[in-house]
């Protein structure tokens, strides 16, 4: 086998690999209730109005400081509502782990979760209790914040503007998205659409929570869960591999942007803001009645990474 035939055959698996990342289908969202990749749970509150609302203008703003505070003060409450409802599901999970015997409504959401986060595992066992809790789980908000700057401009780019579409996903029907202007002749893909930046978000959780090319990031968490230490944004960025094509050089700039931009400072927020961690705090959060609730800045502290 010469040396360039070894090039190519890892080169083409790569390639698949990357694209293979950005898939997303997304779901007919109607703007109401939990939308449809949120499985039906009880305690799960309703999603508030500001969750529906519309991407801001970022373009106005011509000083680079104001529109970076703006950004991050539009996205992290999202985050925070996002991550939070998937706290109350984990300790729904944890409560149906803890149980002799499941009721068909209770194997029902076991079932329909692991066909969402696609868990291939018998309903009620402990291998599929295993693989649902690495996968059914929070992604910091560094991590998330950094990403969405770099793939959409800090908010400007074209699928950010007309598609909500914060993280550059994928989909592959006919007018599920917005055709890229740069599409090479004979490609299908398009650039999926969401009826809020809210939505968005979600669906980039529950990709890295599901999508097999990300199983690092989740390894990392679980490791971190495990050690009982903090989840950090800088470790996880090591399993996003797959989801540019430049490979190293994307979690390289992703890291750079969490440190340049200190945005561990809104990891230390949120878990300042989950306090004892307990289903009523999850549920406050899950509805709260404006995004400004969930904001960095309260009782005098810093409201944002850049002060201080």
């Amino acid at each position: 086998m010469t040396a360039v035939t070894r090039a190519l055959m890892l080169f083409v698996p790569l390639t698949l690999f990357a694209v293979a990342g950005a898939l997303y289908v997304p779901p007919d969202y109607s703007g109401e209730g939990n939308g449809d990749d949120e499985v039906v749970l009880a305690s799960l509150p309703r999603l508030p109005a500001w969750a529906n609302e519309d991407l801001p203008d970022f373009s106005g703003y011509s000083d680079t400081t104001e529109r970076k505070v703006a950004f991050f003060s539009f996205l992290y409450p999202r985050i925070v509502l996002a991550n939070s409802r998937i706290l109350l599901e984990r300790e729904y999970l944890e409560s149906l782990a803890s149980k002799a015997e499941l009721s068909d409504r209770e194997e029902k959401w076991l079932t329909d979760q692991s066909q969402r986060l696609r868990v291939d595992a018998e309903t009620g066992s402990e291998e599929q209790f295993a693989l649902l809790r690495k996968r059914l789980d929070v992604i910091p908000p560094s991590l998330i914040l950094a990403q969405a700057a770099n793939e959409s401009a800090w908010g400007t780019s074209r699928f950010a503007t007309e598609g909500n579409n914060l993280f550059g996903q994928w989909c592959f029907s006919k007018g599920c998205g917005l055709v890229p202007l740069s599409r090479v002749e004979g490609a299908s893909h398009e650039v999926a659409k969401f009826s809020s930046p809210y939505q968005s978000v979600r669906s980039y959780i529950q990709n890295l929570n599901r999508h097999p090319t990300y199983q690092l990031v989740r390894d990392l968490r679980l490791q971190n869960r495990q050690a009982e230490t903090p989840l950090s944004g800088l470790e996880m960025a090591e399993g996003l591999l797959g989801y540019s094509e430049r490979g190293e050089e994307y979690i390289k700039e992703i890291r750079s942007m969490i440190r340049y931009n200190n945005l561990e400072f809104y990891d230390q927020e949120f878990r300042n803001l989950l306090g004892e961690r307990t289903p009523a705090k999850f549920k406050q959060l899950a509805s709260a009645k404006a995004d400004t609730a969930l904001l960095p800045g309260a009782e005098g502290a810093l409201a944002s990474p850049f002060e201080g």
